[in-house]
């Protein structure tokens, strides 16, 4: 089985088996990053946001046991580069959170959606995918070149080959790089580990305890599976690369560009040269495991649009994520979690603006309410 499955079928098939049991649990635990601010907001219960916490304190801290341990070379992802557009990320970030918010969902919780039967969501996702595929190559994607990306902070300068904690933290006390990993993310999952575990009424609840556990662990077998299985020499040109991602580096879990190249492989479908990727798998995954889960457990059902308002309201929140999620390099579990998982800073601004548009957009609909 080793010698006929390739290293691209292996991370494709890989990321969607992994998807899968992530919609599934995604699905029965009702993870939402959306919800879970809501909750907060509205009815200051926190039992969603721990579970989402208790996820990136898993995510973190195994996503780093793979760096130190030297199966996987997080330097080359995209979170982690020197160079830090913050404005794109900033900008990008609250666009994403306002966008999430007036749709009712993020691009994972909509994909769960239509796992479960909801046509709305279905229209939700192919305006996302329209929208990203703007910013990735079309009009919206010159804006963002032209107007973003520029305002860039280059952390080279000071010596740094990448914009993560550990390394600035080495960098000001001088500390070995490994020593500051350890340091760092022992630090910030201890922290988010207590704040997670601390309350009785979500340590008693095991749908969200395991359901965070599991959730943060299929982030870190993602980095696995496409930094370390999918890492390989390329029998054509002889060097060692990355297979089927779109990014051509090591992923984990992001679900807005990967919408994108699922739109154009559908529409491309005769170009050969386009091919399924981990993160087109992955978006599939969600879907059907979900989907298995709804029926399974008879909660399938068909969902459309209340009104013509909630249509428009939706389509609107659809363009805002997708742009927004191109622009910040990812949404509430490209950043949110997989990206965060590298202790990159980029990722934690992105993780407090999509927070910070949402509690905005939020207590505006109170308001107007």
């Amino acid at each position: 089985m080793t010698e006929t499955m390739n290293p691209s079928a292996w991370v494709v098939w890989g990321g969607f088996v992994l998807a899968f049991v992530f919609g599934v649990v995604a699905n029965k635990t009702n993870f939402c990053t959306m919800g879970a601010i809501s909750d907060v907001v509205n009815m200051e219960h926190w039992g969603r946001m721990r579970m989402w916490l208790l996820a990136m304190a898993v995510a973190m801290v195994g996503t780093q046991v793979l760096h130190v341990q030297g199966l996987i070379d997080l330097s080359k992802s995209i979170y982690v580069r020197p160079s830090l557009p913050w404005l794109s990320l900033l900008i990008g970030g609250g666009l994403f959170g306002i966008g999430m918010t007036i749709a009712g969902g993020c691009v994972n919780k909509n994909l769960v959606r239509v796992g479960g039967g909801s046509l709305r969501s279905l229209v939700v996702l192919v305006f996302v995918a329209i929208s990203a595929y703007m910013t990735l190559k079309g009009l919206f994607g010159q804006w963002r070149a032209s107007f973003l990306d520029p305002v860039t902070l280059d952390l080279s300068r000071w010596g740094l080959t990448g914009q993560t904690l550990p390394l600035i933290f080495a960098k000001v006390t001088g500390l070995a790089d490994k020593v500051a990993v350890l340091a760092s993310v022992s630090v910030l999952s201890l922290a988010l580990l207590v704040f997670a575990l601390k309350d009785k009424r979500f340590r008693s609840n095991t749908n969200q305890l395991v359901g965070g556990i599991v959730l943060g662990g299929l982030v870190v077998a993602a980095w696995y599976l496409t930094g370390h299985i999918g890492y390989g020499e390329n029998p054509d040109t002889m060097e060692m690369v990355y297979f089927a991602t779109n990014t051509r580096t090591l992923e984990s879990f992001s679900f807005v560009a990967p919408t994108a190249f699922s739109l154009e492989l559908l529409m491309l479908w005769t170009d050969k040269s386009l091919l399924i990727s981990f993160g087109i798998a992955s978006a599939i995954g969600v879907v059907l495991g979900s989907w298995v889960y709804a029926v399974s457990s008879r909660q399938f059902r068909w969902e459309g649009f209340a009104s013509v308002d909630d249509l428009r309201t939706q389509l609107l929140g659809a363009v805002l994520m997708g742009f927004g999620g191109v622009t910040a390099l990812g949404c509430t579990v490209g950043q949110g979690l997989s990206g965060v998982s590298t202790l990159a800073v980029g990722s934690f601004l992105v993780l407090a603006s999509i927070m910070a548009g949402s509690v905005a957009t939020m207590h505006y609909q109170n308001w107007r309410a």
